[in-house]
């Protein structure tokens, strides 16, 4: 039941309440039950100090009796000093009264409900009155525009390419207590470090103008925080507020423009040193990531293996460097841990023993694998005419003659990811992965070979690892949506040469150049607007990340690029790939290219630049830059007589 607009009191910040009603209370009397604004109930006491009172909720009043509705709008007064409050009132049951202040109350104000004894109860009880103060909280201040480099902060959108030279517009809808505005209040930071900021505040004390003196770093997440210290001359409270933007790239060069050559070269020479310089002084072999200690990585070191041919190749070192390094390696290799000649996938670099990747597991077919693919190539470099480098030779056979990848089928047409003492066979793994490179070698071995049936069941899964759809106009032969992390494409292909390669399950070329174009494609097209994606930007795949380690992918996007993903992609796509290594190199170098070659990864919207390098991430762009401009490690792991074997085995053809 609604009434009509009647002067009521309402809400505030500061509530006082002081009833003036007679404490006898005569038998045909009713009384106050209670008043509610908002969550706030008010202490009807006299003297009661009722304080915090909002500014925009009704007034609701109870009482003891149902009410007369025709001696309400006479009975209900709201003021604010001497000025009456409109209000508009309606009934919520018979003994209870809404009354809305037709307009918001003023912060900081104390108002008065009257209540007069001309209010009734329907049996004729009469009201003795009452007199209820409060006060309202403080005034809200708010930013009523927000600018950076012409650009509206005051959005759900990422604010991005903004002028480096900062300039940022505030406006408040209070004007501004100078007194509060102080280099606690106003902040800018870059990826949490403070950067100085000055400011400006207009004639009205209603906006503020910021400044820095200096440009603001390129590229990367900058915020501009507005904290709850500052207040308003009429006492106004404000609420921290913050918002991030993005500056703008500096396109000059960060280091001297050389020769496309040139700089290839420079990014395998500086990167090989996470091989040489940094591998582990005890072993040999390459740490897990340069922050690993004594933990190194059989996968990892393999690529290694391969990166010294690359380096002795080149230059990097001279032979007999590289063959000092790879007899350190192998006496290594002979003396770790194995589980039924299958290498784990981590080992202390100084006793060979298991230090575990996942709880009580064992030997990892995988990881070996990659190590067996890396000593395998690094055969066919070795001259066997050499004594020297016949001992190696012959050294490194017994070692691959002595790998049981049969063992790691259980029996099963499949093979498994690991075994140990402790908990068995776990985790039948297959296609479309990275994990090709090791059917391969299980069926190449001839000591323990596996059946050819193990790679169609295992591996192929009889056919379902066919894909055959098109995603951004490239047709993906085989695997997930989209193709899943780049690092698919590079493993494996590292020495086993997908050039003109097939089998009945797709083209092997055709998977790798178009899951490289679709993973760059899916970067340029950007569906979750992540800052720093563009056509020279690319580059999903398994990595480090801001809040740890993921493979991410098309379909596990997490704002992450990879260096690795696109630099590994040379052989598939040339142009893309040196459009991303220029950009990385020359235009972000002075974020992402250190001593070991590029960080791991970066995230420009989470304001993340990583600091550490990962063996398997390092050792792809040596090799497959090196595949790309002449085809040398290629070249060698496909002159192994186990590889065409294998090959015709398993139905390849190239």
């Amino acid at each position: 039941m609604k009434g009509t607009f009647i002067p009521l009191m309402f809400l505030g910040l500061m509530l006082v309440v002081s009833c003036k009603k007679d404490t006898t209370v005569p038998s045909q009397t009713f009384q106050l039950s209670s008043v509610k604004i908002g969550s706030v109930t008010l202490d009807l006491a006299a003297g009661a100090a009722n304080t915090g009172i909002p500014l925009d909720q009704a007034i609701v009043v109870t009482f003891s009796d149902a009410l007369d509705v025709n001696t309400v709008p006479q009975s209900f007064l709201l003021l604010k000093g001497n000025d009456t409050i409109p209000v508009n009132y309606s009934y919520v049951n018979s003994t209870t009264v809404s009354a809305k202040p037709l307009n918001v109350l003023t912060g900081l104000s104390t108002y008065e409900m009257v209540i007069s004894n001309k209010l009734k109860s329907t049996s004729g009880a009469a009201f003795n009155g009452a007199s209820i103060l409060f006060t309202t909280v403080p005034p809200t201040m708010k930013v009523d525009s927000f600018s950076v480099g012409g650009k509206n902060l005051l959005t759900s959108s990422r604010v991005t390419d903004v002028d480096r030279n900062f300039s940022c517009y505030i406006h408040f809808d209070h004007a501004l207590d100078e007194s509060t505005l102080t280099s606690s209040s106003i902040l800018l930071s870059h990826i949490g470090y403070p950067v100085t900021v000055n400011w400006v505040v207009s004639n009205d004390k209603q906006s503020l103008t910021l400044t820095s003196p200096q440009p603001l770093v390129h590229f990367d997440k900058h915020t501009v925080t507005l904290t709850n210290q500052i207040q308003g001359t009429d006492g106004a409270t404000f609420t921290t507020l913050s918002k991030d933007f993005y500056t703008a790239i500096d396109p000059t060069p960060k280091f001297p423009v050389i020769s496309d050559d040139e700089l290839l070269t420079l990014v395998q020479q500086q990167t090989f040193r996470y091989f040489y310089d940094y591998a582990y002084p005890a072993c040999g072999m390459a740490r897990e990531r340069n922050t690993s200690g004594n933990v190194v990585t059989t996968g990892g070191s393999g690529f290694g293996i391969m990166a010294l041919i690359v380096g002795m190749e080149r230059g990097f070192i001279t032979r007999q460097q590289g063959l000092d390094r790879l007899g350190l390696i192998i006496s290594f290799l002979e003396n770790a841990d194995r589980f039924h000649g299958v290498w784990p996938h981590w080992m202390d670099g100084n006793t060979g023993g298991i230090i575990h990747f996942n709880p009580n597991d064992g030997g990892d077919p995988v990881e070996t694998s990659y190590m067996m693919m890396g000593l395998l190539t690094m055969r066919q470099y070795l001259n066997p005419g050499d004594p020297d480098e016949s001992i190696l030779i012959n050294r490194i056979n017994t070692l691959w003659q002595s790998v049981e990848l049969d063992w790691y089928t259980n029996g099963q047409n499949t093979l498994y990811w690991n075994w140990s003492e402790v908990l068995g066979f776990q985790f039948p793994f297959g296609g479309y992965n990275e994990t090709l490179i090791t059917y391969l070698l299980a069926a190449a071995s001839s000591t323990h070979s596996v059946d050819a049936a193990v790679y169609h069941n295992g591996w192929a899964h009889n056919g379902y690892i066919v894909n055959g759809n098109s995603y951004y106009g490239f047709v993906l032969p085989m695997g997930e949506p989209y193709g899943g992390p780049l690092f698919f494409e590079q493993y494996t292909y590292l020495g086993f040469n997908p050039t003109n390669l097939k089998d009945q399950y797709g083209n092997y070329w055709e998977q790798c150049a178009n899951h490289t174009l679709i993973n760059r494609a899916y970067c340029v097209d950007n569906p979750k607007n992540w800052v720093g994606y563009s056509e020279q930007c690319w580059g999903l795949t398994a990595s480090d990340n801001q809040s740890g380690y993921s493979a991410h992918s098309p379909t596990n996007d997490l704002g992450v690029i990879t260096p690795t993903a696109a630099l590994s992609s040379f052989p598939y796509t040339p142009v893309e790939s040196m459009e991303a290594l220029k950009f990385f190199y020359y235009t972000i170098g002075d974020k992402i290219w250190g001593d070991q070659g590029f960080v791991d990864a970066f995230n420009v919207t989470a304001g993340w630049w990583d600091k550490e390098y990962i063996a398997i991430d390092q050792g792809p762009i040596i090799g497959m830059i090196e595949n790309y401009r002449t085809g040398l490690l290629w070249n060698l792991f496909m002159s192994c007589p186990e590889v065409t074997d294998a090959m015709n085995k398993l139905g390849f053809s190239n």
